[in-house]
């Protein structure tokens, strides 16, 4: 475990009290829950657009809340996105910036794993006197490693360390901290014991245990990312509702859907596990209210990235990502743009929105202002939107930027009112830039670069600016100059 010296002071954030709330409730830092879906849409959740199915907790998480309009993941796949949000920095400076696997099976498994200097959020607030715990997919370190979310700050970890193993929704095993947990009938051929409703009941009781101290509850679930499984219970409600069915080749796309049936109902399969993702949402909602620390408690949902194509999973179907261009793996709108709720009774203005521009790495900083930490935050590119659900004057960035090494390596820049997106970043740094005015082209469709070359040429400054090299995930052309 890391010993990072840190110099902090508790502060009371200025609101209304319930009269019924607790000396506990009065006393204590806030507390914060993230609840990160894993590959959801920005149109998947009903108050942002969805039509096709309902999500009634998410949206009375919304109602009482207020949603971002304009929020980033930290990247268009899984573990550089959480690097980003563990880290405060986006993935030109980030550790993690790809899915490097260090195995691919049962016995190997995990991903590559933050180096032991870096310094998570969860670490700072543990430092600060935090409960901390998380639950659900990990995938910043193989079981042990330095990155293993016990050694990176977390006091209760269980889920999935890796990403791969995830795909299944019966795995054989989980992990309960550094232990190997064997589920019961999952033996890649049975499917009994369903593991995001472990998951689930493992983080509510997280909530129980620690009512009476400041925590921050990180739940990273795995729905609705491929393999798209749901329960019987759940699967009868949507069964023979979105036809025809998606035909895929499952053994192509390396998913083991048909070993429980589900290969002809990837859409029913969709729509049943938004269902459940729903449910917990809402019975989360339900705990922090009956426990009595709702008012003390800052819940955030979102999404790591923008919808998958994989599984079965059908996004053009649903319009998973409403007026949005792109999938995951894209630097585009549809890959990177997500939707996210904050929800903190009278500190925050019921069914309220905004504007402001924000993305992943500005948690750790909301975070640290939260809880009242004193921290040199130089190292830290995110900026915190506590202002912003408080509704007072709130600091903007100068530009988002976002790097991707895979699909021929891509750069991105959000300032103001204009996007850029790099492609082929993997051959040449000097790749032509598309320019796109978000503003009256939300669909990122019209390229104005070639009117506006002064903004490209801003837009190629700040992609320069923000990218540092990395031995481990660099551009190909990188590789090679060294």
């Amino acid at each position: 475990m890391k010993n990072i010296p840190l110099l902090f002071g508790f502060i009371f954030l200025i609101g209304c009290q319930n009269p019924n709330a607790s000396k506990t409730e009065k006393t204590n830092p806030p507390n914060i829950i993230y609840i990160l879906a894993d590959d959801l849409g920005y149109g998947d959740v009903g108050v942002y657009g969805q039509t096709h199915f309902e999500t009634p907790n998410l949206d009375r998480l919304a109602k009482g809340g207020m949603r971002f309009l304009q929020h980033y993941s930290g990247s268009t796949v899984c573990a550089p996105s959480r690097s980003a949000l563990m880290t405060g920095q986006h993935t030109g400076h980030t550790f993690i910036r790809g899915n490097s696997e260090r195995g691919f099976t049962l016995e190997n498994e995990g991903q590559y794993p933050l180096a032991p200097e870096e310094l998570t959020i969860a670490e700072v607030l543990k430092e600060a006197g935090y409960s901390t715990g998380a639950f659900g997919k990990w995938g910043l370190g193989y079981p042990s490693s330095e990155g293993d979310p016990n050694f990176q700050g977390f006091d209760q970890f269980y889920g999935y360390n890796c990403q791969r193993v995830a795909h299944n929704y019966y795995p054989t095993h989980l992990w309960d901290n550094q232990t190997k947990e064997s589920l019961t009938g999952n033996d890649g051929k049975t499917a009994q014991t369903y593991a995001p409703e472990l998951i689930h009941q493992k983080a509510l009781s997280f909530l129980e245990e620690n009512k009476e101290a400041p925590f921050f509850m990180f739940y990273p679930a795995v729905i609705p990312h491929a393999e798209l499984v749901a329960p019987q219970e759940y699967m009868v409600k949507y069964r023979d509702k979105y036809l025809p069915e998606k035909e895929y080749d499952q053994k192509k796309e390396g998913y083991s859907v048909g070993r429980y049936n589900y290969q002809a109902e990837s859409h029913a399969a969709f729509a049943a596990m938004i269902n459940i993702l729903d449910d917990q949402v809402g019975e989360v909602l339900d705990k922090v209210h009956q426990l009595g620390i709702d008012e003390n408690t800052l819940i955030i949902f979102t999404s790591d990235n923008g919808p998958h194509l994989e599984g079965g999973a059908d996004p053009d179907y649903f319009d998973s990502n409403g007026p949005l261009r792109g999938y995951k793996r894209d630097l585009y709108e549809g890959g990177i743009r997500v939707p996210m709720i904050a929800y903190w009774p009278s500190k925050i203005q019921p069914n309220s929105t905004t504007d402001h521009i924000s993305a992943f790495w500005d948690f750790f900083s909301t975070a640290v202002e939260i809880a009242g930490i004193e921290k040199d935050m130089t190292s830290i590119d995110g900026i915190s939107f506590l202002p912003t659900l408080m509704g007072n004057q709130q600091q903007t960035h100068p530009y988002l930027y976002w790097e991707f090494l895979e699909r021929g390596g891509r750069q991105a820049v959000r300032m103001d009112q204009w996007k850029g997106v790099r492609l082929n970043m993997a051959k040449s740094p000097d790749a032509p830039i598309e320019l796109y005015r978000l503003t009256d082209d939300i669909g990122e469709e019209n390229n104005l670069a070639e009117q506006y070359p002064e903004i490209v040429q801003k837009m190629d400054s700040m992609m320069t600016e923000a990218h540092q090299y990395s031995d481990i995930f660099s551009f190909q052309y990188e590789k090679e100059e060294k």
